[in-house]
């Protein structure tokens, strides 16, 4: 039995008020689409960006590591724009200042559904 990767979910504050995040958790635990590679995980966050552009990402990325997270994921709202069809602006910004600040040390993935 192998051991599950933690994972931390970052997504768009604009989209909390639209979207539960029912179907990232349920990707997630089954190990499908984004997380087909890693099979099932243990979500250890699921928060938001902190509104635009990307306010507290990095604050809240750390937390995330500093709770073991393997991977940090950007969930679809975010690079796909799900459920309104408008992906974040910033988020090559985000990307680009998360790995600035905070290295290469983990795993990112770009969307989960």
């Amino acid at each position: 039995m192998s051991i599950k990767k933690k994972v931390g979910i970052i997504r768009c504050q604009q989209t909390e008020d639209l979207c539960a995040g029912i179907v990232d958790f349920n990707v997630a635990q089954r190990g499908i689409l984004a997380f087909q590679e890693t099979g099932s995980v243990d979500i250890i966050g699921f928060v938001s960006c902190g509104g635009c552009p990307g306010k507290r990402v990095i604050q809240r990325v750390q937390l995330m590591l500093a709770e073991k997270a393997d991977i940090i994921v950007f969930a679809s709202c975010i690079t796909k724009g799900n459920p309104f069809g408008f992906p974040c602006p910033h988020y090559k910004f985000i990307k680009k200042a998360i790995r600035k600040k905070l290295g290469n040390d983990f795993q990112i993935i770009e969307w989960t559904h």
